[in-house]
């Protein structure tokens, strides 16, 4: 039988993309919409409809694969509703802030580092529109210069002197690392006022972003609902180790709901107060941060943007191997550079353009003190880079301070092949003493005592050489220690077993963000019709795989369609009946907007010689073949085994009136 390959051309870049267009387009076929509508909807919350539900899970079910399955992780559902305790441990209490401002007469709040960025960005656009018609515009005079910017942050065609345009460029490369003081002094020697009233705004001031909860009928348990699902893994730390054997390096994953406050939740799913997240937790040996699989991932090559460049006020993006970006300690550690590589071939292979994505590292102000190197994930959208993913070395901070606070050894335990002698620094009670001196706080004095590390020790045996000092409690209590209470001393240990606390790889994924960003990436519109758009979303995340189109209402068809769809579905292929009053090319476009790949016609020749037509979304290329044959090469196509130009060589094309024998 006579194949051909598809000649079609497929033109992407026709029309530039059109943000309100994918919006629209997005809305009207119900991939999401604002909660509560029809009650005027909450800001920052949204409902997923079938398309986006279905488009959701698919991500979920192959980021799963990518990671849980094919990495051997274990997964965890821990609770949303966390305790207080947990996360004032965590530092999430205390530190999980953004900085706001506020509008000085309408006190409407804004979220200070987004102000600055969107008001900086939209006075570069106004200069690179004004030099780009240097030509038919008057020159920029004093006046024009202080103009206020116009409301929602549009750009002024106002060119602006190079030295400014340099500080707004070296501004924004670094706006991540600024302090509240540093943003509040960008807003005022830079005049910058809220875009949508033109009033001033006062001075930065932290807001904590957790949604705050009591537990139980007389509220007297404090807790939040969970910003990031990380603590549930830390918390089940032990019971982790113990079913993976006792042994490091292992990995946990989680996939579930977290919860953020956020100050003004704009830019639709990427700023929203309640999203899923895909996070895991990879806990190695602190003197060993190899990767067994790195050799896999070592020759990726993907585009970087250090903290030394964004510091020095630049972002040009290094194209670089992982291998040589480990080799060269612009990335800390294999374990690290291993799941870069990975996060990379996941979001490339959901349809992430490459093109358009970049891992930038944290820079100093960005870094948490604990961190030894941390990295996002940056996806270019019509929002400019956003962040999707966060891979951290969090080294051993999580599991110290929960071991800190309740008392339980979070640790490793491995036996040494040789026995070892260790000196170390310890304290011995003069039990005696130590009850009758501190009566019901004994228990509470020795343990903190007990749990002070060898620098501690040695800072407190200097002072109880010079006279009685004071021992603070973790809960803020004081007590007077004197050198009779106790012994402080080196002593010389034969161990047998080496103990210590893992150190943590933290890669944590917005799926929201992603999916979004997504979405941008896969849509272009017809070069023929501007109206006609498409979602080219690969077949392992499309929503509908298939979708089954009978050439009209005839019940002849029926028997036909019932039996292709359900060979499909029992196939694991999600499809969709079609059988409107709509003409085909109405139903085959209004797919297209649902992104779903396939298309497969029913019609007189179905009846008559068993055929059916197969369309692919892209091209619009149409084969014909046998039924049977028809419904295997779909199921292959979705499954990733073969791709539209090994279909074409298995099917001719359709001509609209040959038959196949």
């Amino acid at each position: 039988m006579a194949t051909s390959v598809p000649t079609t051309s497929v033109k992407k870049d026709a029309h530039p993309f059109n943000r309100e267009t994918l919006e629209g387009l997005l809305a009207k076929r119900f991939f999401y919409t604002r909660a509560f509508e029809i009650y005027g909807g909450v800001a920052g919350l949204y409902d997923y409809g079938p398309p986006g539900s279905a488009l959701q899970a698919n991500i979920i079910e192959f980021w799963r694969k990518h990671f849980i399955i094919e990495e051997e992780m274990l997964e965890l559902d821990t609770t949303i509703m966390t305790v207080s305790d947990v996360l004032k441990t965590s530092g999430h209490v205390d530190k999980f802030t953004d900085w706001m401002v506020k509008d000085v007469k309408t006190g409407d709040v804004l979220r200070a580092d987004h102000l600055v960025e969107g008001v900086l960005e939209a006075r570069l656009k106004g200069d690179k529109e004004a030099r780009g018609l240097k030509a038919q515009v008057a020159p920029v005079t004093d006046a024009d210069k202080k103009k206020k910017p116009k409301k929602n942050m549009k750009s002024v065609a106002v060119q602006l002197p190079d030295d400014v345009v340099a500080l707004y460029e070296s501004t924004l490369a670094q706006i991540d690392n600024y302090t509240g003081a540093q943003l509040g002094e960008l807003i005022r020697t830079q005049s910058i006022l809220n875009p949508d009233t033109g009033n001033e705004v006062g001075e930065p001031v932290e807001f904590n972003l957790m949604f705050e909860s009591s537990i139980g009928p007389t509220g007297q348990i404090k807790g939040y609902l969970r910003p990031e699902t990380a603590q549930g893994h830390f918390v089940n730390f032990s019971r982790l180790l113990e079913f993976n054997y006792g042994r490091v390096p292992f990995a946990s994953a989680q996939i579930g709901r977290s919860f953020r406050n956020e100050i003004s939740p704009r830019a639709g799913l990427l700023r929203v107060r309640e999203f899923t997240m895909a996070e895991i937790e990879h806990f190695v040996d602190p003197l060993d941060k190899r990767h067994a699989r790195f050799d896999e991932a070592k020759d990726i090559v993907v585009g970087f943007l250090p903290k030394g460049v964004q510091e020095s006020g630049r972002t040009e993006i290094i194209k670089m191997t992982i291998g040589e970006a480990v080799a060269q300690k612009i990335v800390d550690n294999e374990t690290l550079g291993y799941f870069l590589g990975r996060i990379y071939l996941f979001l490339t292979r959901i349809g992430i353009n490459p093109a358009r994505l970049r891992f930038r590292q944290h820079m100093k102000n960005e870094m948490a003190h604990y961190a030894a190197d941390c990295w996002d994930a940056e996806i270019h959208t019509s929002y400019g880079w956003i962040e999707c993913v966060g891979c951290a070395d969090r080294s051993a901070y999580d599991l110290s301070v929960h071991s800190k606070k309740t008392g339980q050894k979070l640790v490793v335990r491995q036996a040494l092949p040789d026995p070892i002698i260790v000196e170390r620094w310890t304290a011995e009670i003069e039990k005696k003493l130590f009850g009758p001196r501190f009566k019901k706080d004994a228990k509470a004095v020795e343990d903190a005592i007990m749990a002070l590390d060898e620098p501690r020790l040695v800072l407190l045996n200097g002072e109880l050489v010079k006279g009685p000092t004071k021992l603070k409690l973790d809960d803020g209590r004081e007590f007077e220690i004197t050198s009779d209470l106790l012994t402080i001393q080196k002593k010389t240990f034969k161990e047998t077993v080496r103990e210590f606390t893992p150190n943590v790889i933290e890669p944590s994924f917005g799926l929201g963000r992603i999916l979004y960003s997504l979405l941008e990436h896969v849509f272009w519109c017809r070069e023929s019709d501007e109206a006609r758009g498409v979602l080219s979303l690969p077949s392992v995340v499309a929503p509908i795989k298939a979708l089954i189109v009978p050439i009209s209402s005839n019940e002849v068809f029926t028997p036909f369609i019932r039996q292709i769809s359900a060979q499909l579905r029992k196939a694991g292929v999600a499809c969709r009946v079609d059988d409107s009053s709509a003409s085909i090319g109405k139903r085959y476009s209004r797919n297209d907007e649902l992104g779903t790949p396939f298309g497969i016609t029913v019609d007189f020749a179905t009846v008559q010689n068993g055929t059916l037509t197969l369309r692919e979304r892209d091209t619009t290329d149409q084969r014909i073949g046998k039924t049977e044959e028809v419904i295997s090469l779909v199921i292959d196509l979705v499954d990733g085994r073969i791709d539209w130009a090994q279909a074409c060589e298995k099917l001719p094309a359709y001509t609209g009136v040959q038959d196949v024998e």
